[in-house]
């Protein structure tokens, strides 16, 4: 005995409703997944920055990628503004241009894969490692987190001080080292950039960097005392700005937005 017509549409959209109801569902336990394969390549890069720590004097791993390139040439700056002598922890793989070999070799030949040599883990599981942009150009992505510009990255004369040793790092449980940075189909470049806690209540409320909104709309974050975690965005304009699809440096004010708060003194501290 065969289905009539009617029972047959029933059963089909009986099966879209479902289908409907559990997509949802799965994608997020998919991301959720991806966020935890994140969190452990957070962890195991900071676990080697702290590794490189304890071998070289208590001195923290240049965390530029050569971005900022008049910190290495300038053997007269002071110690705590220069990189004058210290090798990148992953040396310049960012530029448009590089073919996949010297985006490789960028990492293997950076200070830190001597602790963490494998290369799957400088990437997020959520970015392909080969994906086209809005012109349609395929480039290759090997390395999606970046340093904070506090961590022995960038000296800023405006925001904070750039700290060079371990005994610098005022409450390491609260001071971000690592997040999960760069959109899709690109590599984050020299470090992470935020306001410093006086300038937003000083009155300039505006992102310096987008806010990754990667996962979940939030992202992921390792710490000075080793361990990782997830954090969430609260305010609307942080989620709005991550999610640019061409992101440029600089959002427009936005007054009183807890996230900025919070980003200002994970970076930089309280100071």
């Amino acid at each position: 005995m065969g289905f009539t017509l009617i029972e047959l549409l029933v059963v089909i959209a009986v099966i879209a409703i479902l289908m409907a109801i559990l997509m949802p569902a799965l994608n997020r336990a998919k991301e959720q997944g991806k966020r935890a394969s994140c969190l452990s390549n957070l962890k195991q890069l900071t676990l080697a920055w702290l590794m490189y720590i304890d071998q070289n004097d208590e001195k923290l791993v240049n965390g530029d990628t050569r971005e900022y390139t008049s910190m290495y040439s300038n053997p007269a700056l002071k110690f705590s503004e220069s990189h004058y002598n210290e090798r990148p922890w992953v040396e310049t793989d960012w530029r448009a241009a590089m073919t996949e070999l010297q985006k490789k070799d960028a990492i293997l030949t950076g200070a830190l894969y001597p602790y963490v040599n494998t290369l799957k883990v400088y990437r997020c599981a959520t970015v392909e490692r080969r994906t086209a942009d809005a012109y349609g150009a395929v480039s290759a992505t090997f390395r999606t987190y970046a340093i904070m510009d506090s961590m022995n990255c960038k000296f800023w004369t405006s925001e904070g001080k750039m700290l060079k040793k371990r005994v610098d790092i005022k409450e390491p449980a609260f001071r971000a080292v690592m997040v999960d940075d760069g959109g899709t189909g690109m590599s984050a470049l020299g470090g992470f950039t935020t306001r410093a806690l006086h300038t937003v209540r000083g009155g300039n409320q505006s992102w310096w960097d987008p806010p990754p909104v990667r996962h979940g709309e939030g992202t992921n974050w390792s710490f000075a005392d080793g361990h990782s975690d997830y954090h969430k965005w609260e305010d609307p304009r942080t989620i709005a700005f991550g999610k640019q699809t061409r992101p440029s440096a600089n959002s427009p004010q936005q007054p009183d937005n807890p996230d900025l708060i919070w980003a200002a003194q994970v970076v930089w501290g309280n100071e």
